[in-house]
C-alpha cells in the first residue's frame, strides 16, 4: 500500500477542470434536505417491520425501533429547528429550505409515517402475533375471569401508587414528564368538597411495565398480555369516588431534550451537566400524541397547556408509545421466531496465543464485529490490567456503560497502581448521566479522566497501552470505528484493529496529548484526524482518483458510512463522477448526495442497508491508479464529524489484510439483493430485487463465512466481478 500522500485539495485535476461549473455545484436542487433524508431511513427501518421473510418478533423489534427513531428525531432535530424559527433565522441549507419550510415538510412526512406505524401494529403485527398464540387482549374481548383478575392486579398494585391531580384554582396542571404516559380524565358529579366535575391528569408510572401478562390459568392463547393502559382505563373510576368518569385518553408529550452548557462559562462541564440533565425531562414541548378518539375540545385544552399548534399534534390508533412493546420478545421464549443465534469467529492466532500481547506482537489484526468477536477488545484491557509489565493504559471512551466488564479492568489497572488515563465524551448524547457516574467511578479508583478538549467532542475510539519489554517500552494500539460497548458490538456492524506499529503508536500518543495537555496540533505520520487533516485529506483523495480518470488510468471510490452531509465532500464526489470516476455509496442513513443526476452525478451510485444488525462501520476504498488505499474511521462524512469532533482514521497498512476489508466490508453490501436500498435522483429509495439472481443478503453471508471460521484471502487483489466496474480513461462504469 502507498504512503498517505493525497494531492492539495483545490488543486485542478487538468484542463478539463475549467468546463465544470462550480457555480453549478451549488445548485440547491443537487441535494437532499437532511432531516427528509432522516425520515426517509425511518422508513426503510419500519418496511423491515412489513417484511414477511423477517422473523415475526423481530419484526416487532424494527417497529419499535422507528417508532424511538422518530422520538429522538422530534427531540433533537425538530427541536432546533423551532428554536431556529423562534430566533428568527432564516437562513437555508444546501438544499435552500428554510427552518420554517423544513418544519413544514417534516410534519407531512412525520404524520404520513406515524400512521403507517399504526397501520403496520393493527393490520399486520397483531394478527400475525395472534396467529402464533401471542395476543394483546383488548378490554371487550376480557372473559369473566381475566376481568377480575384486572380488577384485583389494579387494587393490589397500581391503586396505591397512582396520584391523580385534579385540574383547578388550587391544583395547577402539572410538569408533565418527557415520553411519559399520562391519561386525561373527563369528570362529570360532585367530589367529597361538593365541587362539581372537572378534569383530572393522571400519572402512569414508569416503574411499572407496559405489558403485563395475563396468568396462564385464565390465559385463553399461549402468551397473553393486557397493556397496562387498558387496567387503568378500566379501572379509572375507582380513583375517583362517588364521581362519573365521561372520557380518559391516553397522552404523551415529547420534549426539547438538547442539552445545553456554555463550555465558555463553566468551570466544571461535569458538574454543569449533571445540573442540566434534569432540565431534559421538562424542556419546551415539541410534539403531542393522544389517542385517536379523544374530543377535539379535549385535545384543543392540552394544546393551550403545552402551547403546540395543529401540526405537532399526532393522533394514534393505539398505546402513544410503540417502543414499550421492544420488551416483547424478551419476554417471549420462541427461538423460531427471533434471528437464529450465532457464535462469533475468533482468529487462529488469538486462539492459539490466548495472550492478546503476544497476539498482537507476532502482526496486526483486524476483527469485524459482529461477525468476529469483541472478546478480544474486553481481553486486551483485561489482560493488561493485571500484567506486572503494563506501565499505563489510555483510552477514550464515549458510551460504554459504567458497569462494563472492560470499565471493571480500568478500575483494576487504577487500583494496581498502573498509570491510567481515560478521555470520557460527557456530551454523547442521551448517555451523559451513565457518562458522569462511570466518571466518578474511574476517578475514585485513581485514574486520572478528562472530558476531551473544550468545543469539541471526542468521537475517536482509541486505546493505547505503554508495556515495558526488556530495555524498551512498546505501545499496543486498539483502534475501532465503533464504541467500548460489549452490547451494541454485538448489534453493530464494527471494525477492530490492533497493532504494535510504532508509528501508530506515536500517532495515538500524540492524539491523547493533545485531548489531555496544551499545545499546537502536531502532524501525525499515519493516522488522519479530525478536526485537522482528515476533511483536507479525503478531498485529496477524491480529487485524485477524477485525476486519474481523465489520465487514463484506474480510477474508483467505494465509501460505506453512516451519513453523508457534508457539502464540500459531496462537491468534490460530483466534480469525481463528472470526470468520468466509478463510485459507489453504502450510506446506512441520511444521504444530501443526489445520485443519477445527468452531467453531475450519473457515475455515483447510493445504496442502504438496512438489516439484523446496524451497519455502523466506516469504510473508505480509494484505487489509487492500481495501488489502492483502504481506510476505516470513527468519522463520517458529515460536517460534525470533520471539523467539530476529534476522530481518528487510519489506513488498513497490510495489502492481506486491505483484501479483506474489500472482500467483506465492501464488496458483500454492494452484492447484497435482499436487504438493500437503492437511492434515486428524485430523493426517493426503492429496495433492491433479485431478479433471476441467487437472493444475496450481506450480513447472512458474514455470519457464514466469518462466525464459520473461513481463512481470510491470501492477497489484495480485487474481486473480478468487483474489476468489472471500474472506470478507466474517464468512461462510464456500468
Amino acid at each position: 500500500m502507498s504512503a498517505v500522500k493525497p494531492p492539495k485539495p483545490g488543486e485542478p485535476v487538468n484542463a478539463r477542470e475549467e468546463s465544470i461549473d462550480a457555480r453549478a455545484l451549488d445548485d440547491p436542487d443537487l441535494y437532499i434536505n437532511r432531516e427528509l433524508s432522516l425520515l426517509a431511513f425511518n422508513r426503510r427501518v419500519l418496511a423491515q417491520a412489513s417484511d414477511p421473510s423477517t422473523p415475526l418478533l423481530e419484526r416487532l423489534r424494527f417497529l419499535c425501533i422507528s417508532s424511538s427513531n422518530l422520538d429522538e428525531f422530534f427531540e433533537i432535530r425538530v427541536a432546533g429547528l423551532i428554536q431556529q424559527v423562534e430566533f428568527g433565522s432564516t437562513q437555508a441549507g444546501p438544499d435552500s429550505l428554510s427552518p420554517a419550510e423544513t418544519l413544514a415538510r417534516i410534519s407531512t412526512e412525520a404524520h404520513e409515517l406515524v400512521a403507517e406505524q399504526y397501520h403496520c401494529l393493527n393490520a399486520e403485527m397483531l394478527p400475525a402475533l395472534a396467529n402464533e398464540g401471542i395476543r394483546f387482549t383488548r378490554r371487550s374481548d376480557w372473559t369473566p375471569q381475566q376481568a377480575e383478575w384486572v380488577k384485583q392486579y389494579f387494587h393490589q398494585h397500581l391503586m396505591p401508587i397512582l396520584s391523580p391531580i385534579r385540574l383547578d384554582p388550587a391544583h395547577p396542571f402539572p410538569k408533565v414528564i418527557n415520553k411519559s404516559l399520562h391519561f386525561i380524565v373527563v369528570l362529570s358529579g360532585r367530589d367529597a368538597f361538593t365541587h362539581v366535575g372537572g378534569m383530572a391528569v393522571l400519572h402512569a408510572p414508569r416503574v411499572f411495565p407496559r405489558l403485563i401478562r395475563v396468568p396462564q390459568e385464565i390465559s385463553e392463547t399461549p402468551h397473553e398480555f393486557v397493556f397496562l393502559s387498558s387496567m387503568i382505563h378500566d379501572q379509572v373510576g375507582s380513583l375517583f369516588p362517588g364521581m362519573q368518569v365521561d372520557a380518559c385518553h391516553q397522552f404523551r408529550v415529547t420534549r426539547n431534550s438538547d442539552l445545553f452548557v456554555d463550555t465558555e462559562e463553566v468551570e466544571d462541564l461535569a458538574l454543569a451537566l449533571e445540573g442540566e440533565l434534569f432540565s431534559r425531562l421538562y424542556g419546551d414541548a415539541i410534539r403531542m400524541e393522544v389517542d385517536q378518539t379523544c374530543p377535539d375540545e379535549v385535545v384543543e385544552y392540552l394544546q393551550q397547556r403545552f402551547e403546540l399548534r395543529r401540526e405537532s399534534l399526532y393522533r394514534v390508533d393505539g398505546p402513544v408509545n410503540l417502543h414499550r412493546l421492544m420488551a416483547l420478545p424478551d419476554l417471549i421464549e420462541r427461538p423460531d421466531l427471533k434471528y437464529p443465534s450465532f457464535t462469533p469467529g475468533l482468529p487462529a492466532r488469538i486462539s492459539q496465543h490466548g495472550n492478546m500481547f503476544e497476539a498482537i506482537a507476532a502482526g496486526d489484526l483486524l476483527l469485524q464485529h459482529p461477525f468476529e468477536s469483541f472478546a478480544p477488545v474486553l481481553d486486551l484491557v483485561r489482560q493488561a490490567s493485571t500484567d506486572p509489565a503494563v506501565r499505563a493504559i489510555k483510552q477514550t471512551l464515549y458510551r460504554t456503560g459504567a458497569e462494563s466488564a472492560l470499565v471493571a479492568s480500568l478500575v483494576a489497572a487504577a487500583k494496581a497502581g498502573k498509570e491510567v488515563t481515560v478521555v470520557i465524551e460527557l456530551q454523547a448524547r442521551f448517555d451523559e448521566e451513565a457518562n458522569i457516574t462511570l466518571a466518578s467511578r474511574l476517578q475514585e479508583a485513581g485514574a486520572h479522566v478528562v472530558y476531551g478538549v473544550v468545543g469539541y467532542k471526542t468521537h475517536a475510539k482509541m486505546l493505547l497501552i505503554v508495556r515495558q519489554e526488556g530495555e524498551n517500552l512498546k505501545r499496543y494500539v486498539h483502534l475501532g470505528t465503533g464504541n467500548y460497548h460489549a452490547s451494541t458490538a454485538r448489534a453493530y456492524t464494527d471494525y477492530s484493529f490492533f497493532t504494535a506499529d510504532p508509528e501508530i503508536g506515536e500517532d495515538v500518543h500524540t492524539v491523547f496529548m493533545q485531548l489531555a495537555s496544551l499545545g499546537h496540533a502536531t502532524r501525525l505520520k499515519r493516522l488522519l484526524q479530525s478536526p485537522f487533516t482528515l476533511n483536507k485529506a479525503l478531498l485529496g483523495f477524491i480529487e485524485r482518483e477524477a485525476q486519474n480518470a481523465l489520465g487514463g488510468k484506474p480510477a474508483r471510490i467505494i465509501a460505506k458510512m453512516n451519513a453523508l452531509v457534508e457539502p464540500g465532500i459531496i462537491k468534490a464526489l460530483y466534480r469525481a463522477s463528472q470526470a468520468g470516476v466509478g463510485i459507489d455509496l453504502i450510506i446506512r442513513g441520511v444521504c444530501s448526495l443526489r445520485p443519477g443526476v445527468t452531467g453531475v452525478s450519473e457515475n455515483i451510485r447510493v445504496r442502504s442497508i438496512v438489516g439484523r444488525f446496524l451497519e455502523h462501520s466506516r469504510v473508505f476504498y480509494f484505487e489509487n491508479g492500481g495501488d489502492p488505499q483502504v481506510f476505516c474511521a470513527s468519522a463520517d462524512w458529515m460536517g460534525r464529524n470533520l471539523f467539530q469532533r476529534v476522530e481518528t482514521c487510519f489506513p488498513v497498512p497490510q495489502p492481506e489484510m486491505a483484501g479483506r476489508v474489500v472482500e467483506h466490508g465492501l464488496q458483500p453490501y454492494l452484492d447484497d439483493n435482499t436487504q438493500a436500498w437503492q437511492l434515486h435522483a428524485d430523493g426517493s429509495y426503492t429496495r433492491v430485487e433479485a431478479k433471476g439472481e441467487e437472493p444475496m443478503t450481506a450480513q447472512t453471508w458474514l455470519i457464514k463465512t466469518l462466525a464459520g471460521g473461513l481463512e481470510p484471502p491470501a492477497s489484495v487483489k480485487i474481486p473480478r466481478h468487483l474489476k468489472k466496474k471500474r472506470s478507466r480513461g474517464g468512461r462510464k462504469p456500468r
